[in-house]
């Protein structure tokens, strides 16, 4: 029978390991990358005090202007900033159209985008699909604007906008509406895409496994896996809406007070939003109210961090995968 080994301690300690990937200093990098760190760093602290003086300038010069009467009086025509009223009928507005073109952006681009990830058959078609959406994207919104105002002035869409013995202007918030929803369809499009290419091919393949069809799979086991992608596009989407100025003017006739015409009430009518109350308002305007101005310029702009800060939310919203047999369960 072998005896053990003796252990021998006067063996020497194995040499430490050198830890890799330490961060090098700065001054030993190249010259040419060491401008690209600088510039990089100088960009973007250069953008966030932009960002910054931004919401400060219209914290100082809006809050102190703000009033609560402002947000729940209706405005009115006046010589003098004390008698023209608040600006109810611009918040009503703004969320009006932010409603109307929600409601038609939002199917249109989840359908879209499950069309060309779940199928995209033929193939050319999916491409044309989607370099019509980037266009749509980079398309002015003035453009759209008097592309709709050219369309709604057609006497067959008549009773969609505000009209008189003469003839239709085009002009309501259903008109209006209908072309914010271009501003919204590439976001709600962008964002459903990308959450259906990364749900796990698994998730489909254990709901065909099941003897589930496609459409009954892109139902119950697709669509809620990409829930929260759908609504931080929408809520991308309202923002664009709720910060156009020009279809605004162009469409709504950016009236001061909210006028309603024919069978479909407010929807036919004319208005105005916030963006077109601030511009009325402004110096640059007619309304000679600019301290009232710079009070709805921050209710626009809390509005606008607000939908921020609520993309980042559901970004940031965790949780276990979905499991596809609990979702094929109902």
């Amino acid at each position: 029978m072998a005896s053990a080994q003796p252990v021998d301690s006067t063996r020497p300690a194995p040499p430490r390991r050198r830890r890799h990937g330490r961060r090098s200093s700065l001054r030993s990098w190249r010259l040419r990358d060491q401008i690209t760190f600088v510039l990089a760093w100088t960009v973007g602290l250069g953008l966030c005090a932009v960002a910054i003086s931004v919401v400060v300038f219209f914290a100082v010069e809006g809050i102190q202007y703000l009033r609560p009467s402002l947000l729940v009086t209706h405005p009115s025509a006046s010589v003098s900033q004390s008698g023209s009223g608040g600006f109810l009928d611009a918040i009503e507005g703004t969320v009006l159209l932010g409603a109307i073109g929600l409601l038609i952006a939002v199917p249109i681009g989840v359908v879209t985008a499950v069309w060309v990830i779940e199928y995209g058959r033929p193939r050319w078609l999916g491409r044309i699909v989607e370099s019509t959406v980037e266009i749509i994207a980079g398309t002015p919104d003035i453009v759209i604007a008097i592309f709709g105002l050219a369309l709604f002035q057609l006497g067959a869409f008549s009773f969609l906008s505000f009209s008189e013995p003469g003839g239709a202007f085009g002009r309501s918030f259903l008109t209006a509406g209908a072309m914010m929803s271009f501003l919204a369809i590439p976001p709600v499009y962008t964002a459903t895409r990308n959450g259906l290419i990364a749900t796990p091919r698994q998730m489909r393949e254990a709901s065909f496994a099941l003897g589930k069809t496609r459409i009954a799979t892109i139902r119950r086991v697709v669509l809620p896996a990409v829930r929260r992608d759908i609504a931080t596009g929408s809520t991308l989407g309202l923002a664009r809406i709720i910060g156009d100025t020009a279809i605004v003017i162009l469409l709504l006739g950016a009236t001061l007070r909210l006028q309603s015409d024919g069978a479909l009430g407010f929807l036919s009518g004319t208005g105005s939003s916030l963006t077109s109350y601030i511009y009325n308002n402004s110096p640059a305007g007619d309304g000679n109210a600019p301290d009232k101005a710079y009070a709805a310029a921050a209710v626009l702009l809390l509005l606008v961090l607000v939908l921020n800060w609520g993309v980042g939310r559901i970004g940031r919203i965790g949780g276990p995968p979905i499991h596809a047999e609990r979702r094929l369960g109902a």
